[in-house]
């Protein structure tokens, strides 16, 4: 069996918005439903930890009623960073295996979290490709391969123990990391397996982010 650690700390600052974006509308549903809906499909999911703010949960709870959510769902504590964050959900998880996802990432398909389980690697991450180039003061100065490169997506999967190892070890160093696999490559050197991601998968950040995923879930939800 699987916990679901789900990312749900934000603010609204960057909304510009006092309502916190996981709680916005899409098609008509909180954000953060479109992935709860999702989950309460997967067996192999035995419980969910929403990371968010203590005030929050209330919220929260409202939806576990409104909605009809049967999954398990406890509550961690927001940290200052999503490092923190993903650090006070992991010390909560009792199973061997945990994933993790955003809030933010609603148009996660079911389907994508079943390859992830699936899968017979203990470490998996979705990735799509990525086109950067080396720049200096001065201006754009080198390419890089575009082959070696990807763009991290999430959900990602992980085993549970050595997860929390490397959070420890970057607490105790003070480096920070965007996300788990660089930390997890960092500390213990694993190759993390990665798979095919969709372009869909964005991350609403912003409230252009929002205005997108409102097409995007008119076009390609209802739409399909």
């Amino acid at each position: 069996m699987f916990t679901l650690i789900l990312l749900a700390g934000g603010n609204g600052t960057r909304m510009n918005n006092s309502v916190p974006k996981q709680f916005m509308l899409i098609g008509g549903r909180p954000m953060i439903m479109h992935t709860l809906d999702r989950i309460e499909k997967i067996s192999q999911i035995d419980e969910v930890i929403i990371v968010c703010q203590k005030v929050h949960e209330k919220i929260l709870d409202n939806y576990k009623v409104e909605y009809g959510l049967r999954k398990k769902i406890i509550y961690a504590p927001a940290g200052a960073t999503r490092q923190e964050s993903v650090y006070n959900g992991l010390k909560m998880v009792n199973t061997e295996k945990v994933i993790i996802h955003e809030a933010a990432r609603p148009f996660v398909k079911e389907d994508e979290f079943r390859k992830l389980i699936n899968l017979d690697y203990d470490y998996v991450t979705y990735t799509i490709p990525f086109t950067v180039l080396k720049a200096d003061n001065e201006g754009i100065c080198d390419i890089l391969n575009r082959d070696e490169l990807v763009n991290i997506q999430l959900p990602q999967k992980f085993i549970t123990s050595t997860l929390l190892e490397v959070h420890e070890m970057a607490r105790n160093d003070g480096k920070t990391f965007t996300e788990d696999v660089s930390m997890i490559v960092y500390y213990k050197g694993i190759k993390v397996k990665h798979i095919n991601g969709t372009s869909n998968n964005i991350k609403i950040t912003n409230e252009t982010d929002l205005i997108i995923a409102n097409e995007i879930y008119k076009e390609y939800i209802i739409g399909r």
